[in-house]
């Protein structure tokens, strides 16, 4: 897909995480993979962003995430897919060029890998993988990986495949500097996690999207929440945020991590092989599991 094509598609549509499924050899299972996809394939979405956080980046080895590539484009062939992308320049390249010869139509980069870096050493870094592809590119504003708003519209200037700026940071100042000195040269997406519950405080600070875990296991629930927010429909927001979304973030922050195994935990529940989340994250207790259930009873 065109660059600026992926752009307008994903100005205002959701964009959905899915998990990785991993087998009863702990690898990557292609196939429960593809069946999920085709599952959430009923419920239209602006794009899919496979091998990102929700989808386990961070403990696949660059060859899984081509798979993981590879696997989305064939079972979903007219959706926009995006790869996560990270780690060091070197490596954040290497696998930024292997993305887009498995037929990825962007990234969505990522934190580089846990050292601290100055200003210009970030910028530099986010320049550096930019050229290194033909493909779209949107920023991760999180964790060590911050950018300003000047940064970012240097960066523009300087990389036209730099389409887009997605926050998990909750630093609404910058949000809003960002939105205003950049306007239309980017797409906006609110990256917090759940991040349903921020979405509305981050409209006012001119974002107009948002990407959603709980897709993964509630697709139409979450297309709910989405056509509300669009819509201005604060009301029927905060209802499910009441009896929805609120609720799974209590089961979410009873242990770090659970953000990615809790999304996991309810593909399982409906039926797909998922399989475990990877060490170092732990998957939900029995009694976790059973909150799961009661939670999505009655949703779909």
């Amino acid at each position: 897909m065109d660059n600026l094509d992926l752009q307008a598609r994903i100005r205002h549509g959701l964009l959905s995480f899915p998990v990785t499924p991993f087998g009863a050899d702990g690898d990557f299972a292609p196939r429960a993979f593809a069946a999920h996809l085709e599952w959430l394939s009923a419920h239209p979405v602006a794009g899919l962003i496979v091998a990102g956080g929700t989808g386990e980046l961070f403990s696949l080895t660059q060859a899984e995430v081509i798979e993981v590539v590879r696997t989305a484009k064939a079972a979903q062939p007219g959706q926009p897919i995006i790869s996560g992308c990270g780690y060091g320049t070197r490596m954040a390249c290497e696998m930024a060029q292997g993305i887009e010869a498995a037929g990825g139509d962007g990234i969505l980069l990522l934190p580089h890998y846990l050292i601290g870096a100055a200003p210009d050493g970030i910028e530099a870094h986010i320049r550096t993988v930019c050229r290194a592809t033909q493909m779209a590119v949107i920023v991760y504003n999180r964790g060590q990986s911050r950018v300003s708003a000047q940064m970012l519209a240097r960066l523009a200037e300087d990389c036209p495949n730099l389409i887009g700026f997605k926050d998990g940071t909750g630093d609404i100042d910058t949000v809003r500097r960002v939105t205003l000195m950049l306007g239309d040269r980017l797409s906006y997406i609110g990256g917090m996690p759940t991040h349903e519950l921020f979405a509305q405080a981050y409209r006012g600070a001119g974002m107009p999207t948002y990407s959603s875990a709980v897709f993964n296991f509630v697709p139409a629930t979450a297309l709910t929440f989405h056509r509300a927010f669009l819509a201005g429909d604060d009301a029927t927001c905060e209802q499910l945020l009441r009896d929805f979304y609120y609720p799974f973030a209590e089961i979410r922050d009873r242990k770090t991590g659970y953000a990615v195994s809790a999304v996991k935990a309810g593909v399982r529940l409906r039926g797909f092989e998922a399989g475990p989340v990877r060490s170092p994250l732990t998957d939900l207790t029995g009694e976790e599991l059973e909150m799961m259930q009661d939670l999505m009873r009655g949703r779909s």
